[in-house]
């Protein structure tokens, strides 16, 4: 009888363990339930990039939170975001972190040189990967799984060459860029190329080797006495920030031209906003936009988080939606692992799969090597906006 009952109360103790288990629900992957797909994101939220990491985990959460009230008795989706404070050996934790917890897919990282990293892994462990914002090529060479939402850097330098030769062929340009950084150099060094294509040339050029770089007085010398008049910032909005206004104390005044980096410039802590007023940049998205649909995306966020989104907001918006969609249609179930998930999505989206999204006047499709095809839009700063040029 002894035994018996001890049977019974092992029994009843491990039944209560279970269901236990079961109503917490907080952590983990909750594909467990039958419902739901995990998708992981990594990038920086705290540290120098930090707004962009901020912005790429409040759009995808927004996407998350209309899917699954849209679709209640659908596929549901589970977030979650891990920091790797744009910092390569950090971010690979995060992704194994990810892993561990039984992420399905990845949207991330959100810059270039931790998501070259974690390309890397994802690549063994046949994980698929739609990166938001990081556009080195890096990060898709030889990676038959990881694609790209962001136009890619060499892409980026090369539009901004072209829209300057066209509109400012008497420019004196100069160039300051991030010889350390893979997003940077891609950009500059298309530039530099397609600029002289056209007949002009880079005629100062000056690197730095950190974003935490906080003296650019050289490079600024360097500028002004080659009377450099219109100055290309391949680079993130930190240093250009202190750039901006570093020159603004020393009393010179070029016309600024930047790429996707600068954006996040105007919501920088500290900064005068004033400072951006006239400069250019690359970024296939303007929370300015009349359209319905950027309306109703900057309302929903203002509402969440009290500020305007950024592009890097409406990127990761647009992967959610873009994975979502994709793995409906696969037609598997949200049981499947990563990496038959994985190898369903690559079918599609080599095969024509087609995603529309805040960041694309219409739709976007992928290449075999991962680059999104979109058409890219040229922003001037203005009172504080962004005027589509």
């Amino acid at each position: 009888m002894k035994n018996t009952f001890k049977k019974f109360a092992i029994l009843a103790l491990s039944c209560m363990m279970v269901f236990a288990l079961a109503a917490c629900g907080g952590g983990g992957n909750k594909a467990s339930d039958g419902n739901t797909l995990f998708i992981g994101g990594i990038g920086p939220l705290t540290g120098p990039a930090a707004l962009y990491g901020v912005a790429v985990k409040n759009g995808a959460e927004i996407a998350v939170k209309e899917i699954n009230e849209a679709n209640p008795d659908g596929v549901q989706i589970e977030f979650k975001m891990e920091d790797d404070e744009h910092d390569q050996e950090k971010s690979v934790n995060a992704y194994n972190k990810l892993l561990d917890d039984g992420m399905q897919v990845l949207v991330g990282t959100v810059t270039s040189a931790p998501c070259t990293a974690v390309a890397a892994k994802a690549y063994e462990n046949r994980t698929f990967a739609l990166t938001p914002s990081a556009s080195a090529t890096s990060v898709v060479d030889g990676n038959d799984n990881v694609y790209q939402l962001c136009f890619q850097d060499p892409q980026q330098g090369q539009i901004a060459a072209e829209y300057i030769a066209k509109n400012f062929p008497d420019a004196v340009v100069g160039a300051i860029y991030n010889n350390a950084d893979p997003y940077s150099t891609g950009i500059f060094d298309a530039f530099k190329k397609t600029i002289e294509s056209k007949g002009m040339k880079v005629v100062a050029e000056e690197a730095f080797a950190s974003d935490d770089n906080a003296d650019f007085s050289a490079q600024l010398n360097s500028m002004k006495n080659s009377n450099v008049d219109l100055l290309f910032l391949p680079i993130y909005y930190t240093p250009a920030s202190n750039i901006m206004k570093q020159a603004h104390d020393m009393g010179y005044a070029p016309k600024y031209f930047g790429c996707d980096g600068l954006d996040g410039i105007l919501a920088l802590e500290g900064f005068d906003a004033s400072l951006a007023d006239g400069a250019l940049l690359l970024t296939p998205f303007s929370a300015d936009a009349e359209d319905e649909a950027t309306k109703a995306f900057v309302a929903a966020y203002q509402e969440a988080y009290g500020e305007k989104p950024i592009q890097f907001a409406a990127d990761a918006y647009d992967c959610v939606y873009a994975v979502y969609n994709c793995f409906l249609e696969t037609g598997l179930g949200t049981d499947a692992s990563p990496e038959e998930i994985c190898e369903a999505m690559i079918e599609k989206f080599n095969g024509g799969f087609a995603a529309t999204g805040l960041t694309a006047a219409g739709e976007m499709k992928w290449d075999k090597g991962g680059a999104v095809e979109k058409t890219p839009k040229i922003y001037l700063i203005q009172d504080g906006k962004y005027v589509e040029q």
